[in-house]
């Protein structure tokens, strides 16, 4: 096939033209994301075979794009006109917010100048009133601190709460008390003089040291004792509760609590009563007892020894313990002594010797010896009564040692205590009477001690020794008498 100069020039710029039209047109049609690729799908383009199909393609999406134009204009003018009314809106708004604020100012600074005027009319009008709501303040707070802390509370509960309420109340500028508030404290306060005077029995709520409670009838002695349970009870200001003591006092007190406890109404009880309201109890039951002072049984502590964790330490241990050994020997030899005392005086009353007691045996020495001489009875009559004596003076010896050693023992803590005293001085300086009181404490415990054990020991030993003595002159005198009666009766005479 040929072709001509002509028809190659036409192919040429239809190929070229039709190849524009299709880069342009995704362009074109990109511009509006909205309405030009729906525009853009009702456009076909067709392949252009010649200039006029060219041309009316062109036709064609000129009049496409005027249609999109035209519709972007009215897009806008409808925007502009939205905006326009928005713009519009906002400046009235923003005019009249203007307006308000300025309304409000104006309303504020009324608000003042008012408020200014009747603060001033009400400090006309209180005048000295104000100084009284101030007192009444006052007494409102310093009386609730007294109720808190009182027994009466105990009783009547929730007045520290109301008084704490009346008290934030004055303490405000805007808020008076009332004519009732003013009565019902002047109440309280007349009732707690009243109360302060009666002895009042009413159900209440104990609270153990386990943490157990515990319902029962809790006896109050003014606003000085609460009692329970035949105890003595603590009120607590903090948790507003009544709770146990750590420890009751000595028996004595505590015999007075029970009566009062139990007592009839009109019946007179004596009673100890404390009357700093707690406070000289809190001390009474932290001194310390008899038997923290010597020792708790059964203690085991740095000596290993029984009662060596009181105040008299190892010295008064050993002094204790030699002490109970004194008196277990003693009284085991006032017993045996007393048996055999009256078994010797049985024997005297009865001429026939029996084994069961020192005198019959001595007696039965002399019936088997009828037939000797005055000095060989006499030599065995002896040795007979030599042989009864260590049965009858066993341990008394011991119980005289345990007497004489205890006050000397008890001198040793003595000086022990000195020496620790004078050494928490010489560390510590004599400042502080606590740093010296244990060496102090340990001295005059031991003392004290020693002669506790000295002193019955002594008496003991001396009626242990009488005992024995008189048994073993009952034996001699018999015996005395026997050898008499049988150098009268043999004609010899004594030697």
């Amino acid at each position: 096939m040929k072709f001509t100069g002509r028809e190659s020039g036409m192919n040429l710029k239809k190929l070229f033209l039709t190849s524009l039209f299709v880069l342009v047109a995704p362009f074109a049609g990109a511009q509006d994301a909205g309405e030009g690729a729906a525009a853009a799908d009702d456009l076909v383009v067709n392949e252009a075979n010649s200039l006029d199909e060219l041309l009316g393609n062109v036709q064609q999406r000129r009049v496409v794009e005027s249609r999109e134009h035209s519709a972007r204009e009215q897009r806008f003018s409808r925007e502009k006109a939205n905006q326009a009314k928005m713009l519009k809106d906002a400046q009235a708004e923003r005019t009249r917010e203007e307006r308000r604020s300025d309304r409000l100012e104006t309303q504020f600074e009324e608000n003042e100048i008012r408020i200014g005027d009747l603060t001033e009319q009400l400090d006309k009008r209180l005048g000295s009133l104000r100084e009284l709501f101030g007192v009444l303040q006052q007494v409102a707070g310093d009386t609730r601190g007294l109720f808190e802390a009182s027994l009466i509370s105990s009783q009547y509960a929730d007045r520290g709460e109301w008084l704490g309420q009346l008290a934030k109340k004055m303490g405000t500028a805007s808020q008076l008390a009332t004519i009732a508030e003013m009565e019902d404290l002047w109440f309280e306060l007349q009732r707690e003089m009243t109360e302060s005077g009666k002895i009042a029995k009413y159900p209440g709520t104990i609270t153990k040291l386990s943490g157990d409670k515990v319902n029962t009838d809790i006896v109050r002695l003014g606003s000085y004792a609460l009692l329970g349970e035949g105890e003595y009870l603590q009120w607590d200001p903090d948790s507003q509760a009544i709770i146990e003591l750590a420890r009751q006092p000595s028996g004595r007190h505590v015999e007075t609590a029970q009566a009062v406890q139990n007592a009839s109404p009109g019946e007179i009880v004596e009673f100890s009563v404390d009357p700093l309201r707690g406070s000289l109890l809190a001390l009474l039951i932290q001194a310390a007892t008899v038997g923290e002072q010597v020792g708790s049984i059964g203690a085991v502590s740095e000596c290993y020894l029984p009662f060596c964790d009181g105040q008299g330490g190892t010295v008064g241990a050993i002094i204790i313990l030699g002490g109970f050994l004194g008196v277990l020997l003693a009284l085991e030899r006032l017993l045996t002594l007393s048996l055999i005392g009256a078994k010797v005086n049985a024997q005297r009353k009865n001429p026939t010797p029996s084994d069961d007691n020192p005198l019959g045996r001595v007696l039965k020495v002399h019936s088997e010896n009828l037939d000797v001489d005055v000095e060989t009875l006499e030599l065995k009559l002896g040795e007979a009564i030599l042989g009864e004596t260590p049965k009858l003076t066993r341990n008394i010896t011991l119980i005289q040692v345990i007497s004489v050693v205890a006050p000397l023992t008890g001198l040793l803590g003595t000086v022990i205590g000195m020496i620790e005293t004078f050494q928490a001085i010489t560390l510590f300086g004599a400042g502080d009477p606590k740093t010296m009181a244990s060496g102090i404490s340990k001295a005059l415990m031991t003392t004290v001690l020693g002669l506790c054990v000295a002193i019955p020991t002594t008496l003991l030993h001396a009626l242990v020794n009488a005992r024995s003595k008189s048994v073993i002159h009952v034996i001699e005198e018999q015996s005395a008498g026997i050898i008499a009666d049988h150098a009268e009766k043999s004609g010899q005479p004594l030697g």
